[in-house]
Order: structure tokens, then C-alpha cells, then sequence
């Protein structure tokens, strides 16, 4: 698998710990996949309102992983991926959440069909094109709030590729553990792992002088 180029605890059992977010984001996203259930219904009907809905609800999410993957040319992937997310869309079955794990896949099989064909690897950031130093707020959930900034994304480029990938897909796309290792072709207990692994490195990077992380 090639590089990725240029992460918020999980605890033992490799579930999200000790982070307030967790429980108020499921709650919002639980609602609003209720309200994309019917638009999905619809877009795989051929309703081009609720298909511009979905792109709107997984772009800018695809598109931050894309951008890890293959960098400068993430735009052009994500449009190569949504002519072909358009075209084979009435023949998916499955829920929101399926959809979006569907939909990364062919993303990332998009992404790594380019990078064969550019037969180069992604360039990557260093730690020192990141970031100035989190504040006493809790080290974990700066983490996990700072993933959606282009510095937390030129951080998570600087992990192995296995975790930096893990990261990007539980915490930048959403996607569970199962959903996340359908994309990647591994076992639920690898990616959380792997994500496990990437986010204590990302929280330490974020960490105040002196203080353990995720403590």
C-alpha cells in the first residue's frame, strides 16, 4: 500500500474514551442520518436534489481524505469518484451509513489507481508544519477538534499509513470500525488499533509541555 501523505483517546478496548463529543455527536448524527435515510431513498431513485444533498453531507469529509492520500490532486480524484458514485448509486443497497463507507471506497480505489498511475508517492508534512502547542483544555478533545484544520490534517500525514488512514476514516469521515475496515480490507480489531495507536500520537503532538497525554 502506498505511503499517505501529509489524532482524541481510545481506550482499551479501542473505542473513543474520555471525550465529551462523542456522545453529543452520535446524538446529532443519529438525527440527521434519520433525515438522509429518505434522501438516499430518493437519490437512488434518480432525484438529483437529494443526490446534490448527499454530496454536500460526505464531500467536504472525502474530500479531507482524498487530500491526505493524494494531496493537490484530491479534487480531481473526488470528482472522478462522484461521476462514478452518480452512475452506480441505483444499483447500492444499504443505509446512510453504508452509503458513505461505499462511497470512500471507491474514493480511495479512485485515489490509489491515481497513484499508480502517477507511479509516485504522496509527499509529506512534517510535525513542525503543524502546530503550536494545545492550551490545559483536555489534550483529546483538541484532537479530535483540530482534525478538520488543513495542520491537523498535514499532522496526521506524519503517521504510518495504516493509522493514518484509521484516523482519517473514524474521525474525518465517521465511519465505525466495521465500515472503516470494509474500506480498507482489514478486521475491525486492526483499524481500531490502528486508530488507537494514531490518536495517542496526535494527542501527544497536541499536548502542553509536561503533562501525559489523553491523562
Amino acid at each position: 500500500m502506498p505511503r499517505v501523505h501529509s489524532a482524541a483517546g481510545f481506550g482499551d478496548s479501542g473505542e473513543i474514551s474520555r471525550v465529551a463529543w462523542s456522545r453529543r455527536r452520535a446524538t446529532k448524527s443519529s438525527t440527521a442520518d434519520s433525515a438522509l435515510e429518505d434522501v438516499l431513498t430518493a437519490a437512488r431513485r434518480g432525484d438529483e436534489d437529494a443526490f446534490r444533498l448527499l454530496y454536500r453531507d460526505l464531500q467536504p469529509k472525502l474530500l479531507r481524505y482524498l487530500t491526505v492520500l493524494v494531496g493537490a490532486d484530491a479534487e480531481d480524484v473526488a470528482s472522478d469518484a462522484w461521476l462514478q458514485i452518480a452512475r452506480d448509486l441505483g444499483s447500492f443497497r444499504g443505509d446512510v451509513d453504508g452509503f458513505r463507507g461505499w462511497a470512500t471506497t471507491i474514493g480511495r480505489n479512485r485515489a490509489m489507481d491515481h497513484l499508480r498511475h502517477q507511479q509516485r508517492r504522496p509527499v509529506h508534512g512534517t510535525v513542525d508544519d503543524v502546530a503550536e502547542p494545545a492550551g490545559p483544555d483536555d489534550t483529546a478533545q483538541a484532537a479530535v477538534d483540530a482534525v478538520g484544520t488543513d495542520a491537523a490534517l498535514a499532522l496526521i500525514a506524519t503517521l504510518p499509513p495504516d493509522q493514518a488512514e484509521a484516523v482519517l476514516l473514524r474521525v474525518v469521515v465517521g465511519l465505525d470500525a466495521k465500515a472503516a475496515a470494509q474500506v480498507l480490507g482489514k478486521r475491525p480489531g486492526a483499524v481500531r488499533t490502528a486508530a488507537y495507536r494514531g490518536l495517542r500520537a496526535l494527542a501527544a503532538h497536541l499536548d502542553p509541555p509536561g503533562k501525559t497525554p489523553l491523562e
